[in-house]
């Protein structure tokens, strides 16, 4: 049988091109990877409103392919409405499919508390609202956002393109002092960053979050599957 040890179902934007990639290197043997789709073409503030009415709807799809936990993978998507909308979120597509939940924003905040990281750099391919809608949440929910990089791409197939190269070279640019940081959150689940952690981690000297790794870390930890996640976090 296919997914023998787990079947990890996601729900991603349309035009995330990243997400599958990513999570099937990534994922053990034994674990199978299953998606549904939301629509959405730009990341902006009411795209993605719209496009959370239609997770639900997902989640109940995933549960006809019998997944053992669900993965909303997408980390504006899951903040959007600040802290509390994320916890919402997680309960209803739990709900809905009957197995355990996880959304993005709250998994990189489980990733960041496992590594006892306050004082964090942000880098992201967000434009400046998006940056601001996170920088809260962060904030709000306990963070010191000690730097904040955007590139300003709204078109998500524009963040999809992105290399890891272009994340290495952007997480160093916005990271002149590593002293200065406990961790470094690299945001967007349409953001090739897995290749790239290693390296960053050995240069940097710090820990370092991507959205991605963190949504993977999260769910198969909820079935009891240690994750094949680069990076420090893949080691708690």
């Amino acid at each position: 049988m296919f997914g023998w040890r787990a079947r990890l179902g996601v729900v991603v934007p349309s035009s995330n091109t990243t997400v599958e990639a990513e999570f099937g290197r990534a994922v053990p043997d034994g674990v199978s990877v299953h998606t549904a789709r939301m629509p959405l073409e730009s990341v902006t503030v009411d795209e993605l409103d719209a496009m959370a009415d239609d997770a639900v709807d997902c989640a109940e799809r995933l549960a006809h392919a019998n997944v053992d936990v669900v993965a909303y993978a997408c980390t504006t998507g899951s903040l959007l409405h600040g802290p509390g909308f994320d916890t919402e979120l997680e309960t209803s597509l739990s709900e809905t499919a009957g197995v355990p939940a996880v959304a993005t924003a709250l998994s990189v905040k489980r990733a960041l508390s496992a590594l006892d990281a306050e004082r964090i750099a942000v880098v992201t391919p967000y434009t400046d609202e998006l940056n601001e809608r996170e920088e809260s949440y962060l904030r709000d929910e306990g963070f010191d956002v000690v730097a904040l990089h955007g590139r300003g791409i709204e078109a998500n197939t524009g963040i999809g393109s992105l290399s890891p190269e272009d994340a290495y070279r952007q997480v160093r640019g916005a990271v002149p002092d590593p002293d200065a940081v406990d961790a470094v959150f690299v945001s967007c689940t349409n953001y090739r960053t897995l290749p790239a952690i290693d390296a960053l981690e050995s240069d940097l000297g710090v820990p370092v979050v991507t959205s991605n790794q963190a949504t993977l870390w999260d769910a198969l930890g909820r079935v009891g599957v240690p994750a094949n996640v680069p990076g420090s976090v893949g080691e708690r």
